[in-house]
């Protein structure tokens, strides 16, 4: 799959696609139910499949200081975006200049000079271009006008309720990882790079691989049963914390997953971590020899867990 980043590295070879817009963080059932109807189409008219993105998401350019955790990082999304059969993600820069594009602009630049697109599928609820002035009814009109079709992918709903992003944040928040993996169609994931940390954990007889986050804020924070992805003889089962580590004065967000019956050198590798089942929040413990029972007690949980 291929990754442009930004309208000033389309070349003529991008021209010509089915195409899609939108955040897809997390990538949901709801945006997989998009994907497949764009993908029925692309084929049928032997286009390539494309996802219109944006970095940063519009809403941490606007309200940096409430914005809600990301689902997923723009590799996270890449990746899962490969896996629904899309062969091109164009991201762009959501800057003050993109912004100020008024929806006739945006059209212009993006679907029609940009992209030439062929066929275009949005969510019922998609507006864009300044002031969020753009609407269905006004792509639908431009489609008209230069000969592509406009499709209104409707809300996918479980048991009645729309899927959203919002609503896996929520599980994700509330601990209930069976909630979450039935909206999102498999079971919710970080990924990262492993790296050196303090190597506290080895000390105390739990090693672990730490994952900077690179996040302003997790969706998910405490102590899980997980399973890692990304080595030899994956998955590889263990426990993991994810947040600033209280007790001894973390300032900033770290996934610490010390793996069962495992003892490679993995530094340096790109993982995926799978959350399965919370065990409890992150907290503070009165002392090191306090937090180590604690993760004895974690381990033996967690094991408990996966032997069902």
């Amino acid at each position: 799959m291929e990754l442009v980043r930004g309208i000033y590295n389309l070349r003529p070879c991008h021209r010509g696609c089915a195409a899609t817009i939108g955040n897809f963080d997390g990538v949901h059932l709801g945006h997989q139910a998009v994907l497949g109807q764009l993908s029925e189409r692309a084929v049928a008219l032997h286009l390539p499949v494309t996802v219109i993105t944006f970095e940063p998401h519009p809403r941490e350019f606007f309200t940096p200081e409430r914005v809600p955790p990301r689902l997923t990082r723009l590799r996270e999304k890449v990746e899962a975006l490969r896996r629904f059969g899309v062969e091109r993600v164009l991201c762009l820069r959501f800057d003050d200049d993109l912004a100020s594009l008024s929806p006739e602009e945006f059209i212009r630049i993006v679907l029609l000079d940009g992209l030439a697109v062929k066929y275009l599928v949005v969510g019922d609820d998609f507006s864009f271009g300044r002031d969020r002035a753009g609407n269905f009814a006004l792509l639908e009109r431009a489609g008209a006008a230069h000969g592509f079709p406009v499709v209104n992918m409707h809300s996918f709903n479980i048991d009645g309720v729309r899927v959203s992003s919002t609503r896996v944040r929520e599980a994700l928040e509330a601990g209930d990882l069976v909630t979450a993996e039935s909206l999102l169609g498999r079971p919710y994931r970080m990924s990262g790079r492993v790296a050196h940390g303090d190597k506290r954990g080895r000390t105390i007889g739990f090693p672990t691989a730490n994952i900077f986050l690179h996040r302003t804020a997790t969706p998910v924070q405490g102590v899980f049963a997980v399973e890692l992805f990304g080595v030899e003889g994956e998955p590889v089962r263990g426990v993991a914390n994810v947040g600033n580590r209280p007790t001894v004065d973390g300032t900033r967000s770290l996934l610490e997953v010390h793996l069962f019956d495992f003892h490679r050198d993995i530094y340096g590798r790109h993982v995926q971590v799978e959350f399965l089942h919370k065990l409890r929040p992150e907290r503070r413990f009165e002392s090191v020899d306090a937090l180590k029972r604690q993760i004895e007690d974690d381990v033996a949980r967690a094991r408990a867990w996966f032997e069902g």
